[in-house]
């Protein structure tokens, strides 16, 4: 039995094909890699990977309060300004990422810095080279482990 409807032509069964193929067959390029370090370990070689800094919450919270007077109504008075600008509510919509990028590592279980984690699964510790990390991971399974 055919795996293709009868009414496709030869062409577009070719190509159909070679995505099926491809998507079986990709290599860890095109996984899901998740790099994660802080801002005192700068990662390098990051194409394609996802990068969670976990001092960013910190950081855009000290952004967000730079410069406040010392006296609390004064404070909270340029504060209530501040969160009224659109600036500062790109800045609540980076923290809200931030704080939820910092609670799916949690959820990992990463227990050093730098990591990078792909698919989930496999994670490298130690290796700032987040694509000479993806490439033990890919070596790891290559050899059948």
């Amino acid at each position: 039995m055919p795996i293709f409807p009868p009414t496709l032509t030869a062409g577009l069964k070719a190509r159909l094909l070679g995505f099926v193929l491809a998507s079986c067959c990709l290599p860890l390029a095109h996984a899901d890699v998740l790099a994660i370090s802080d801002h005192a370990h700068p990662l390098v070689n990051l194409a394609g990977a996802r990068v969670v800094l976990l001092d960013t919450p910190e950081r855009l919270e000290q952004q967000l309060s730079e410069g406040l007077p010392t006296d609390p109504r004064q404070a909270a008075a340029l504060m209530q300004q501040r969160l009224r600008s659109a600036a500062a509510q790109q800045l609540g919509r980076d923290l809200a990422t931030a704080h939820q990028d910092v609670a799916d590592v949690w959820s990992l279980g990463v227990t050093k810095l730098p990591a990078v984690v792909v698919d989930r699964r496999y994670v490298v510790y130690g290796q700032p080279d987040v694509a000479a990390a993806v490439a033990r991971i890919e070596r790891y399974q290559s050899s059948g482990r």
